[in-house]
């Protein structure tokens, strides 16, 4: 996988060196049935009480310097995987962060999850192992037919036969074992689907109950995780039986070639003891080297779903351009601007667009829901590329300006307000992190908000629950007004932000943002007409198109969709 070169470059020293020590203790694991094939066939045999002692000695020595090269390779696995781990985690959210919209949408959010947890860490199980048993194993099954082999060449025949099948088992494990894999990581992606679905609906949950619908489509997704698991461990439990099979009829054969050939004076006891100790190692290398294939077969899929996102093209680019002109501040100008989700123009949800909105202007923007309202306003901080026409702002496109530098002198309050689990001055900070108490307080002040934050025990230091939960949806807008207000930008955008609040205090924010954003210029998405009735212009939208351009007046005498607006919502004939 490309993205893994990154890691291999930046960690391999350490790796190596830990292999290094990993080596010694297989070579110390590989000396010892020789050392007791020896003690038994002199030793013991010649009645050598010395020998004995001496040999064994040795011994000692060699599983203490086993002993020590294993403890040395367990820290430096742990600090290599651990921080490995940790690393790809962060660049892998470093990467989804720094999608675009237009991107992040190509993904599930509960897979990302996924991917930055789940996959993570088989991924880094793997690496681990790799440093413990995965590469230990490879040598010890090496090893140990190379030591077999020079102690007995005629019972090395078994290990001729034996050896082949185990390897055609793993391969035909590794092949059978990988689809199936994939499945099961896109099967708990569905399961964290359903239940982040669940959790950010819960109030709806209950308030209709629906508890039997949700236990029945989380019940539905669990039972297909566990029929995939159970179907991919089941193919995998299969071929560890069948390789330990083969290798135990392996070592019943060597017992039974060894007792012909001591009966016959052909073979020593201590020769066949320490043969049966490398088939025993042989068998225990080739189960963890069949476990191997197994976390292999996991990492190589969730690095297959990491790599996807690592791979993806970001279409908004990243130039690291300034302002190369500092034009009319906060001016936004739209030229024949056509934008369609999917890049096809014939599927668009804006349609040759034209329009300017001069510095210091307050637009309304009203249309009937899915006119693409909050789609226009999203386009100009750019979080999604138009497909045909040019966006400017302060007079430079923005395709030209790095979105970084171009976002600093915008603040957006969402149609959805989220607040971050945290203190309410932490939330409103969020606009600008350096702001003073005063600067967020009159920022609340203008955003209506001060009032019920202050009669709070705890005032600006009130936790906020996840999501805002210990907050009505209305505290929540101001909340999240006050943070864009903090930022002091060039443009404000308020997508529909007061739609939760009373025309009473939507009057009170408005007249407070008169006086505290002179000279700043502010886009109002509204669905109520009368809270862009008294902005200095507002563009009416239909189908994705600019029907009507003009102040309250001028439209009620020649926009039919604002006139239509305006009847349904104020009740009044339109002559």
């Amino acid at each position: 996988m490309p993205f893994l070169k990154k890691y291999v470059g930046k960690y391999w020293k350490l790796f190596s060196v830990a292999v290094l020590f990993l080596t010694v203790e297989a070579l110390c694991d590989l000396m010892q049935p020789t050392i007791m094939s020896k003690i038994i066939d002199v030793g013991v045999a010649q009645k050598n009480i010395h020998y004995v002692y001496q040999m064994g000695g040795v011994m000692l020595l060699i599983t203490a310097l086993g002993a020590v090269a294993a403890s040395a390779r367990s820290v430096l696995a742990s600090i290599v995987s651990q921080n490995f781990g940790a690393e790809l985690r962060s660049d892998l959210f470093r990467k989804i962060q720094n999608l675009s919209f237009k991107s992040i949408d190509k993904f599930d959010r509960a897979s990302l999850i996924t991917r930055l947890t789940n996959d993570v860490t088989q991924i880094q199980v793997f690496a681990n192992g790799m440093m413990r048993v995965f590469v230990k194993s490879p040598l010890l099954a090496i090893g140990g037919l190379i030591m077999a082999t020079r102690l007995n060449l005629r019972l090395s025949v078994v290990l001729a036969i034996v050896v082949p099948v185990i390897a055609i088992l793993i391969v035909m494990n590794m092949k059978l074992g990988f689809p199936l894999f994939i499945k099961v990581q896109g099967a708990l992606d569905r399961v964290n689907s359903v239940m982040r679905e669940y959790l950010s609906g819960v109030r709806v949950v209950k308030a209709f109950n629906r508890f039997d619908f949700e236990m029945n489509k989380f019940n539905e997704a669990n039972e297909n995780f566990q029929r995939k698991s159970i179907s991919a461990i089941r193919l995998m439990s299969v071929f560890s039986p069948a390789i330990m099979l083969t290798v135990n009829l392996g070592i019943v054969a060597v017992l039974w070639m060894g007792g012909i050939g001591i009966s016959n004076g052909q073979m020593q006891v201590g020769h066949i003891i320490a043969f049966t100790n490398y088939m025993t190692q042989i068998l225990f290398s080739l189960m963890m080297i069949s476990m191997v294939f197994n976390m292999f077969v996991r990492a190589k899929a969730s690095a297959g779903r990491i790599g996807d996102v690592f791979l993806e093209v970001d279409c908004v680019t990243w130039l690291d351009n300034e302002w190369k002109t500092e034009g009319e501040k906060g001016r936004v100008d739209f030229e024949h601007v056509t934008f369609s989700y999917d890049g096809n123009t014939s599927d668009a949800v804006l349609k040759d667009v034209t329009l300017t909105i001069k510095s210091g202007e307050t637009v309304g923007i009203i249309g009937s829901t899915g006119s693409g309202k909050s789609t226009l306003v999203n386009l100009i901080p750019r979080f999604y590329d138009i497909t045909t026409g040019v966006i400017k702002v302060n007079g430079e496109d923005i395709q030209n300006i790095n979105p970084k530098k171009l976002r600093e002198r915008i603040a957006v309050v969402p149609q959805k307000n989220i607040l971050f689990t945290g203190t309410v001055v932490e939330n409103i900070r969020w606009g600008k992190e350096e702001a003073t108490m005063e600067e967020v307080e009159k920022a609340a002040l203008m955003a209506g908000a001060h009032d019920f934050i202050s009669v709070s025990p705890e005032g600006y230091q009130t936790r906020i629950g996840q999501g805002g939960v210990n907050f009505s949806g209305g505290q929540k807008q101001r909340i999240s007004i006050a943070r864009a207000l903090v930022k002091k930008p060039d443009i404000l955008i308020l997508d529909d932000s007061t739609s939760a609040v009373d025309v009473a205090t939507e009057a009170r924010i408005k007249e407070s943002l008169k006086q505290y954003a002179k000279g700043l210029t502010c886009l109002l998405i509204a669905q109520r007409i009368t809270s862009v009735i008294d902005a200095d212009k507002i563009v009416v939208l239909d189908h994705g198109e600019i029907v009507g351009v003009g102040k309250h007046d001028e439209l009620l005498e020649g926009c039919h969709v604002y006139q239509e607006i305006f009847q349904s919502q104020i009740g009044k004939e339109v002559q």
